[in-house]
C-alpha cells in the first residue's frame, strides 16, 4: 500500500468515528433537554389517560366507558390532567375533627336480595272448593228436615232431609218389576235410572233386599262440615233449580286480604304467610299465598290475594278478622342503601356520596323498592360506593347541588320555557312524549324532534298525536321534562 492510500484510509476511519461519537453525544444531550421527544411522548400519554366518562350536563353521572347520558347526549372523557379541575365546588371537604363532632356515619352500598314483609288484614271465609250445594234431581216435597238452622254441624252420611217425589216412587216400582222378570239388561237400566235420581248404591241394595218401595227417600250429607246456607223448611215444594242448602268444610279455610298497589308487585303464589286472630292472641297459623287476583279494586285501588290455611281444630270461623304477615320478595340481587341515607325532593332523590376520606358530594340517584329499612338503587351508585347516613343534610346544603345545577346554565337562560310543539307520539305506559318543535332561542336550541319525560302531574290522555300544543319545558338536573300544557291545541297545523 502506498503512503497516499494509507492516508486516505486513515481519513475515512476518522470521519466514521467522529460521526458515531457525535451521534452518541447528541442522543445523550437530547435526553437531558426538557423538550425531548421521549419526554413529550410520555407527557402526552399522561395527559391523554382517561379516568372515566361523564355526562356533559351532570358531572356526577360517571361511567367507565363511552355511552349516552340520560338526556341522550354523548358522554365526554375526563383525563388524568383534569382530575384537579373536576374537584369542583360541589365537593365538600371535612376534617376528621368536624366529622366526629357532626356524628357523621357512612354505610357501604350492599349487593344482596331484599325481602318485603307486607302487613295487612283479611277476612276468614269458607274454602270455595270445599262447599257443596244440595239440590234435588226431581220435584217433590220436603216432609222431614233434620237441619233447622245455618251453622249446624253435620257429619258425612248424616240424613239432611227426607223427600217425597212421585218420580222416586215410580222409579222404585219399575226396578222391583224388572227384578221379578229376572232380565239383567232391564235390571241394569232401572238401576241406572235410580242412580241418576241420586239414589245411593246402599239405598238400591236395601230396596233390592226388602222388595218394598220407600215413599220418602233420605238425602245424606256428602262430607263433614257446617250448613252455610239453608233455603227450605219442612213441607216446602221444591224443584231441581232450588238450592236447598250448602254445606261447607272448615278443615281448610281461605283468607282474602287486600294489599296496597305499591306492594302488589311483591306478591307471588307460594309465599309464606303468618296469621293471627284476636280470639286466640297466643296462637298463630302458617299458610301460603294460593292466588293473586288479576284485577284491582276500583275504589280502594288495592290488589286482592287469597291465602289458604289448615284448620284441623276448627278454631277459625268464617268472617273472623285476621292479621297477616306476608313474607314477599325473591332472591334477585339488588344494590341497597339504608333508607335514611336518601334525601328526598319533590320529584327526585339524592344521596351524599363519600368520594374519599374527608371528601363528599351530593349525587342524584334513582330509587326502586323499599323494605326493612333499605331502599334499592337503580342508578347513580355502584357496589363499592359509600354513602352518608347521618348529618347528610348539613353536607348536602354545603354541596348545594341545586345551586351547582343553576351554575351549569348561563345567568340569562331560564329554567322553564313555553313553546308550541307538535305531538309525534304519546307513550302512556312510560309516561313520555315525542315532540317536534322549532328553535328555542332562550335555550340556544335548534329545531328538532326529541323524546322527553312528562311531569308526574301531566295527564297524557289529553294529548292527541299530530296536534300542536303549547307546552312548558323544564330543565332539571340531567334531563328536560314536559312539565305543563295549555289545554287548547293549535288545531293540528304545522306552524309550531
Amino acid at each position: 500500500m502506498s503512503i497516499s492510500e494509507q492516508k486516505n484510509s486513515i481519513n475515512k476511519t476518522s470521519v466514521i468515528f467522529a460521526l458515531g461519537l457525535g451521534l452518541v453525544v447528541g442522543l445523550a444531550v437530547g435526553s437531558l433537554l426538557p423538550g425531548n421527544t421521549a419526554s413529550t411522548s410520555d407527557s402526552a400519554s399522561n395527559e391523554k389517560k382517561i379516568l372515566h366518562w361523564v355526562a356533559p350536563m351532570d358531572a356526577a353521572y360517571k361511567r367507565d366507558k363511552p355511552g349516552k347520558s340520560p338526556m341522550g347526549m354523548d358522554l365526554v372523557p375526563v383525563y388524568a390532567s383534569q382530575g384537579a379541575e373536576n374537584d369542583d365546588a360541589s365537593v365538600v371537604r371535612i376534617s376528621p375533627g368536624v366529622e366526629n363532632n357532626l356524628g357523621l356515619r357512612t354505610a357501604g352500598v350492599e349487593h344482596r336480595a331484599l325481602y318485603q314483609q307486607i302487613i295487612t288484614v283479611g277476612n276468614v271465609s269458607f274454602s270455595d272448593d270445599k262447599i257443596t250445594h244440595i239440590h234435588s234431581r226431581t220435584e217433590g216435597w220436603i216432609e222431614k228436615l233434620y237441619v233447622n238452622s245455618i251453622g249446624s254441624k253435620v257429619k258425612k252420611g248424616a240424613v239432611l232431609f227426607e223427600l217425597y217425589s212421585p218420580e222416586f216412587v215410580n222409579a222404585q216400582e219399575e226396578f222391583l218389576s224388572v227384578l221379578s222378570a229376572n232380565n239383567s239388561r232391564l235390571i241394569n237400566s232401572a238401576k241406572r235410572r235410580l242412580l241418576l235420581l241420586d239414589f245411593t248404591p246402599k239405598q238400591i241394595k236395601r230396596l233390592q233386599r226388602s222388595r218394598k218401595v220407600q215413599r220418602r227417600v233420605e238425602v245424606y250429607a256428602p262430607h263433614d262440615g257446617v250448613v252455610s246456607e239453608l233455603n227450605v223448611r219442612e213441607g216446602m215444594f221444591i224443584k231441581p233449580s232450588l238450592k236447598i242448602m250448602a254445606v261447607g268444610d272448615l278443615s281448610t279455610i281461605w283468607v282474602v286480604a287486600e294489599v296496597f298497589e305499591r306492594q302488589a308487585g311483591w306478591l307471588k303464589v307460594g309465599q309464606k304467610v303468618k296469621m293471627q286472630v284476636r280470639s286466640f292472641n297466643n296462637q298463630s297459623w302458617l299458610g301460603e299465598v294460593q292466588y293473586v287476583y288479576p284485577e284491582f279494586d276500583k275504589k280502594s285501588r288495592t290488589a286482592r290475594v287469597r291465602i289458604s290455611f289448615d284448620n284441623a281444630e276448627l278454631l277459625l270461623k268464617p268472617n273472623m278478622v285476621a292479621e297477616l304477615e306476608i313474607q314477599a320478595g325473591n332472591d334477585d340481587l339488588r344494590l341497597l342503601i339504608p333508607t335514611e341515607a336518601v334525601i328526598r325532593t319533590a320529584n327526585r332523590q339524592r344521596v351524599v356520596k363519600q368520594l374519599e376520606s374527608g371528601k363528599y358530594q351530593s349525587v342524584w340517584v334513582k330509587t326502586g323498592i323499599e323494605s326493612a329499612g333499605f331502599v334499592e338503587i337503580l342508578d347513580g351508585l355502584e357496589k363499592q360506593d359509600m354513602v352518608v347516613v347521618s348529618a347528610q343534610f348539613l353536607i348536602d346544603s354545603e354541596s348545594n347541588i341545586d345551586a351547582e345545577l343553576m351554575r351549569m346554565s348561563s345567568d340569562d337562560k331560564p329554567l322553564t320555557v313555553w313553546i308550541n310543539a307538535k305531538i309525534i307520539n304519546v307513550d302512556i305506559d312510560k309516561h313520555r312524549l315525542n315532540i317536534q318543535h322549532k328553535a328555542i332561542p332562550a335555550w340556544d336550541k335548534i329545531a328538532m324532534t326529541m323524546e322527553l319525560a312528562a311531569g308526574s302531574t301531566l295527564m297524557l290522555q289529553h294529548f292527541i298525536e299530530g296536534e300542536v300544543y303549547t307546552i312548558q319545558l323544564e330543565q332539571l338536573a340531567d334531563e328536560i321534562v314536559v312539565s305543563a300544557m295549555k289545554m287548547s291545541s293549535q288545531g293540528g297545523h304545522d306552524d309550531h
